[in-house]
């Protein structure tokens, strides 16, 4: 096991020498070669949107002929991606690891057009027939059902190829431009009478200090510098939901929402179940929130102390402590899951390192077959634990999809996080059983900043988007009516747990999921709320859920969030299953409210 003093690189000579090795180079050709010989076949095949359907033998060879290969080519695809990627977000200054994601992206966005092709051909085929005469059709059912439904949301293939050839100096160049302006903001800020210059990541980071007047002062300036930007960010957002609604109402969608509800599996039913149980529980979060503020010494809540430290600084946690705590409690649950953490700790999966030009934060990404490779910034704290455990979790579900093929492993957003949720959540109260009342108070404040995050702060985000996709119909609007939507929104979902003369109406600048895809918001909430909601379920039935919940894992993307649910036994288009999820994070506020109880009896 590695110590705090030698954290680890994650292991990638195992699949090429180097970005610059003969056999990454000859894999790299063969793909590009691939490629070409599938757009050529997809021609000669005449693979896209059809008037009529093809007769269904026919129809079956070609299937059976061209969604192997096109299977294939993805997984050639995604390892090779991957491998470059593992070089960009270890050290973005790697100039020759850049211009070979450049050249992988261009290639991608040929394979995109692919994938738009057979989408729309295999929509248009008469899919009950397809069904009936192939085997690997069969397997590839729930697909194809939604592939019919994507046909029927597709503009003529000429109008797709330019849409999708346009967004490069469109909404993608719109979103470039946010990134490469928010990442050059200089702010100044007044710290404990010394006036400093520094970038904007930095300043927001001053949301975590302990001092109030800090937060404050931090909190100030980036609402001064954003203020300074709003124009060319409100022209950008503008710009990018204006295209959005243009391609949502050509695609005959409704709405932006209705596609993004379908990108996502699931139903309007189901979202609106999901909010509902959301707000029977924010009363909750704001009384968690007040116990914040108890803590703190103040009256109220205000944005900027969101974010800060209650209690004494905890305990540190090295790396090799953490890895055997995480293995010891995946063995709580099963053999195969703490065979898995083992394995993933043996053979160098995770990237824990922190040092100049590595990416911020965590993530997991799948490699090849069975294997991933998981991407943290370890600090010897509790909060870091948890996030290892939650990327394992990721690592996990793509150990469970591995048997599938590519286009069986498309899984919606909204179920992405159910492993990681689940696994990070059996970290945690096996850590708050272990610990003692200043640390257990910790992780409960850590984890519930993070749940009233995805839940109440994910709420507004949606309000606000939904609203200016619903304005954004008429005209553009301008840097203080999206101010004035999003303070809206914050009113709405925060209610009396945070001060309303103190929040923030420039959250529209500083969060940059506005600025890629629709709706980047709910399916975090519902993937939380699910993975709770599977934890609940695994209280009440260990043995039961533990015969059916790798089968659940490898199927997510095989079948709806509604239909995966209903074979657990549960109806997600109704509030009953939600409020058990609630009901594990009201667990949890009542522990912290017993502890500030006990902490801060006089306060």
């Amino acid at each position: 096991m590695k110590t705090a003093s030698a954290l680890p690189r994650w292991e990638m000579s195992v699949v090429y020498p180097g970005l610059d090795s003969p056999e990454f180079e000859r894999d790299f050709r063969a793909f590009v070669r691939a490629l070409e010989e599938l757009e050529g076949l997809f021609d000669e095949a005449r693979i896209d949107r059809m008037e009529q359907p093809l007769p269904p033998e026919l129809a079956a060879h070609l299937f059976d002929n061209l969604v192997p290969a096109y299977n294939a080519l993805q997984e050639q695809a995604w390892t090779l991606g991957a491998y470059i990627y593992s070089f960009v977000t270890t050290d973005s200054r790697d100039e020759f690891a850049q211009a070979r994601l450049s050249e992988m992206e261009k290639h991608s966005v040929r394979l995109a057009k692919l994938t738009t092709r057979l989408t729309a051909w295999a929509g248009t085929q008469d899919v009950d027939a397809l069904t009936e005469r192939s085997e690997l059709a069969r397997a590839h059912a729930y697909w194809l059902q939604r592939s019919r439904i994507a046909a029927q949301h597709m503009m003529s293939p000429d109008e797709e190829a330019l849409a999708t050839e346009m967004s490069l100096t469109g909404s993608s160049a719109w979103s470039k431009l946010y990134g490469n302006l928010t990442s050059q903001i200089m702010v100044e800020v007044e710290l404990r009478g010394e006036r400093q210059v520094m970038p904007m990541s930095m300043v927001r980071n001053l949301a975590f200090d302990p001092d109030r007047e800090v937060r404050r002062a931090g909190y100030e300036a980036e609402l001064k510098a954003w203020e300074q930007y709003a124009l060319p960010l409100a022209s950008a957002l503008n710009s990018i939901k204006g295209e959005t609604n243009l391609l949502v109402r050509k695609r005959g969608w409704q709405s932006a929402l209705e596609a993004s509800l379908f990108r996502n599996a699931i139903d309007e039913a189901t979202l609106e179940a999901m909010f509902a149980a959301a707000y029977e529980a924010f009363p909750d979060f704001r009384r968690y929130l007040h116990l914040k503020a108890r803590l703190l010494g103040i009256e109220r809540c205000a944005w900027y102390d969101i974010f800060a430290p209650v209690g004494k600084k905890p305990r540190p946690w090295d790396y090799a402590e953490a890895t055997q705590f995480i293995t010891e409690q995946f063995a709580t649950y099963s053999d195969k899951l703490r065979a898995f953490a083992e394995r993933a700790f043996r053979e160098n999966w995770i990237d824990a390192e922190p040092r100049p030009g590595k990416r911020d934060g965590g993530f997991c990404m799948r490699l090849r077959r069975d294997e991933s490779r998981i991407l943290v910034n370890y600090k010897p704290a509790f909060g870091a634990v948890s996030t290892l455990a939650h990327e394992l979790g990721h690592a996990y579900h793509n150990l469970c999809l591995a048997p599938r093929t590519y286009l069986q492993r498309q899984i919606p957003m909204t179920l992405a996080e159910t492993a990681s949720i689940f696994c990070e959540t059996i970290v945690r109260q096996a850590a708050l059983q272990q610990a003692d009342q200043e640390e257990r108070l910790a992780i409960l404040e850590a984890a519930l900043q993070g749940m009233c995050q995805v839940v109440v702060d994910i709420t507004s985000r949606f309000l606000f988007e939904k609203r200016l996709f619903e304005r954004r119909q008429e005209r553009e609007l301008s840097p203080r009516e999206l101010c004035e939507l999003m303070l809206e929104a914050q009113k709405e979902t925060y209610g009396d747990g945070l001060d309303e003369h103190a929040l923030h109406p420039y959250m529209w600048a500083a969060k940059p999921h506005y600025y890629n895809s629709a709706f980047y918001n709910y399916p975090y909430m519902f993937g939380l709320l699910f993975g709770l909601g599977l934890y609940a379920l695994y209280q009440n039935d260990p043995q039961g859920f533990r015969a059916r919940y790798d089968d659940l894992l490898s199927k997510t993307g095989m079948a709806s969030a509604t239909d995966l649910a209903r074979e657990f036994g549960f109806d997600i288009r109704t509030p009953a299953f939600w409020q058990s999820s609630f009901d594990v994070i009201r667990a949890d506020i009542e522990q912290f409210e017993q502890l500030t109880h006990s902490i801060a009896p006089s306060a």
